[in-house]
């Protein structure tokens, strides 16, 4: 299976030279997601919200490559503000609670001060007869 680059056309994306996704086979690997609707390039002021977004933009790059969040095996949230990061564990529990997939939390600067949260994540498309 080639691999293919999958991108939501952000003006980060273009700047940068990356791409939403890259689906290699059976593996996804999604991109520091955050939370911005790069349909209008809006962005919440409240992490809960800017998580809920950046599941929305996960969820259609899996759709994209032909998985789900089923699929998802590794995610890795990073914040700028730690504080932050409780108040979207329901959000997150929301998405991958069934899934449970391994994680990790890492504390750092983002590229623009009004990004409260961003989330990479690898998956696996499932082709061992289990339900996707």
């Amino acid at each position: 299976m080639p691999r293919r680059n999958l991108s939501q056309n952000s003006p980060f994306e273009r700047d940068v030279a990356y791409s939403r996704a890259v689906v290699d086979g059976e593996w996804i690997f999604i991109s520091g997601t955050t939370g911005f609707d790069y349909g209008d390039m809006t962005i919440s002021d409240d992490p809960a919200t800017q998580a809920e977004q950046c599941f929305r933009n996960i969820a259609w790059a899996l759709e994209e490559a032909g998985a789900g969040f089923e699929d998802v095996v590794r995610v890795r949230y990073i914040l700028p503000d730690r504080q932050d990061f409780e108040p979207c564990w329901p959000v997150i529990r929301s998405y991958l609670d069934p899934v449970r997939p391994a994680a990790t939390m890492i504390v750092a600067g983002l590229a623009d001060p009004r990004m409260k949260i961003e989330i990479e994540v690898t998956a696996r498309k499932q082709t061992d007869g289990r339900p996707t």
